[in-house]
C-alpha cells in the first residue's frame, strides 16, 4: 500500500526516533500530511547556493562556501539578496521504504522567501531518498524582503511518502466525477490545471508586486505591517498584466479548488513554454483544504516571478496545476476544519505579516 503518510504516522514516527530534533517536537509542528521543521541557533553567511552532491557531507563543503557565522538566538536579520544555510532542529532516520518532499510553507513563499531542504549525500533540493539517516538544513534567500529571523521558527515542511502516491490523469478524473475537485469543467492534463484570475467579481484590485526598497518584516509580528510600505496594488482594466522581468508578483486562481480528506495536492509549474514567469514557491495542500465550514472550495494564490523578458499575462491562462496523491490514511485533523489557518476559504491575500489592504 502507498500513500502520504498523515499526522498519526508522523507521531509514530516521532515516537520511535525516526523523527528526532533538538527541543522537544511540539504538536503544532504536525500538519493534516505534513511536519513543519524549525529553524536551529546557527546560520552561514554563504558566498554561493550549492549542493554538496554524492558522498559528500554538507560540514565539510562549508569551507568551500562560507562567508561568516551568524548567531541566531536574540534574532538576526537575513538580508535580501544573500544566501544563508540554518542547521534545523530536526533530523531523519527514516526505514527503508519511506522518502520524503520538503516544500516552503505558505507564508514563506507569499514573503518571496526562497526556502529549499538540503542533505548530506544530496543532489537534489527538497527531496530525500529511501531511508534518509541524518541532519536537515534549510538554504534561505531573501528574494524581494530582508527578514528577522529566530530560532524556533517554521519556514518549512515536510511530507513523508511510503511508494508512489501520485494519481495519474484516469484516477484524477474518476476522483472529480465522485467530489468536485473545482466548479465546472476540470483542466486535467498531469494534474488538474488552474489559471489566474485578471477579472475579479468586485473591485479592480488583481493582484500585488513587491516594492523594491522595503523595511524589514519580523516574521514573528502578525497582521503588524501596512502592506502599502511593502507591496503596489494591481489592477486592470482589460483582463491583462504585463510582467516585469525579476519582479515578484502575489496573485490568485480563477479556479476554487478542493482537496479531499483522502487526498493532498503539491502545486507544480506548468510547462516552462508557456511564459517567461514562474509560479511556485509553496507548494503543499493538506487533506480538507478549500472544504471546511465554506464548503466551496478555496482559490490558490499564486506566488509569480518573471524572469528574462516582459510578459502579458491573460486572464484566464493556465499557468500552473495540482498533482494529488493519496493518503496512507485518512489524517485525524483536516486542514481548517480542527486546525486554525490563515487561509482557509483564501482568496487574493498577502502573508499573515500584513493587516489587511486598505486601498
Amino acid at each position: 500500500m502507498s500513500g502520504v503518510l498523515p499526522d498519526n504516522a508522523l507521531r509514530e514516527l516521532i515516537g520511535r526516533g525516526a523523527i528526532s530534533a533538538s527541543q522537544p517536537i511540539t504538536d503544532a509542528q504536525i500538519q493534516p500530511a505534513s511536519l513543519d521543521l524549525r529553524l536551529g541557533t546557527t546560520a552561514w553567511r554563504l558566498r554561493a547556493s550549492f549542493l554538496p552532491g554524492k558522498g559528500q557531507r554538507i560540514e565539510d563543503r562549508l569551507p568551500d562556501f562560507e562567508m561568516h557565522r551568524m548567531d541566531l538566538s536574540n534574532g538576526a536579520v537575513l538580508e535580501k539578496g544573500c544566501v544563508y544555510l540554518v542547521p534545523l532542529m530536526e533530523r531523519l532516520r527514516l526505514p527503508e521504504g519511506l522518502s520524503a518532499v520538503a516544500n516552503a510553507k505558505s507564508s514563506t513563499g507569499r514573503l518571496d522567501l526562497l526556502t529549499r531542504l538540503i542533505t548530506d549525500d544530496g543532489t537534489e533540493f527538497d527531496r530525500l531518498p529511501d531511508g534518509y539517516d541524518g541532519q536537515l538544513y534549510a538554504e534561505i534567500c531573501p528574494r524581494s524582503f530582508s527578514v528577522l529571523v529566530r530560532p524556533g521558527m517554521r519556514l518549512n515542511q515536510l511530507r513523508l511518502r511510503k511508494g508512489h502516491a501520485v494519481l495519474d490523469d484516469d484516477s484524477l478524473r474518476a476522483l472529480h466525477a465522485e467530489t468536485p475537485l473545482v466548479g465546472g469543467r476540470a483542466l486535467i492534463d498531469q494534474g488538474l490545471g488552474f489559471s489566474v484570475d485578471l477579472r475579479p467579481d468586485e473591485g479592480d484590485l488583481v493582484g500585488y508586486r513587491a516594492k523594491p526598497h522595503s523595511g524589514v518584516v519580523d516574521l514573528d509580528r502578525i497582521g503588524a505591517y501596512d502592506p502599502r510600505d511593502f507591496w503596489d496594488a494591481l489592477s486592470s482594466r482589460d483582463g491583462r498584466l504585463i510582467l516585469d522581468p525579476g519582479a515578484f508578483y502575489i496573485l490568485v486562481s480563477r479556479e476554487a479548488v478542493a482537496i479531499p480528506p483522502d487526498y493532498a495536492a503539491e502545486m507544480a509549474p506548468y510547462l516552462a513554454m508557456v511564459g517567461e514567469f514562474r509560479v511556485h514557491y509553496a507548494g503543499f495542500f493538506d487533506p480538507g483544504f478549500g472544504i471546511g465550514t465554506l464548503g466551496s472550495g478555496a482559490r490558490g494564490v499564486l506566488e509569480v516571478r518573471c524572469h528574462e523578458a516582459p510578459f502579458a499575462l491573460e486572464h484566464g491562462q493556465v499557468v500552473g496545476r495540482l498533482v494529488y496523491e493519496r493518503m496512507l490514511d485518512r489524517p485525524a485533523r483536516l486542514y481548517g476544519q480542527d486546525i486554525a489557518s490563515n487561509y482557509q476559504g483564501q482568496g487574493l491575500k498577502l502573508a499573515k505579516q500584513f493587516s489587511e489592504y486598505a486601498g
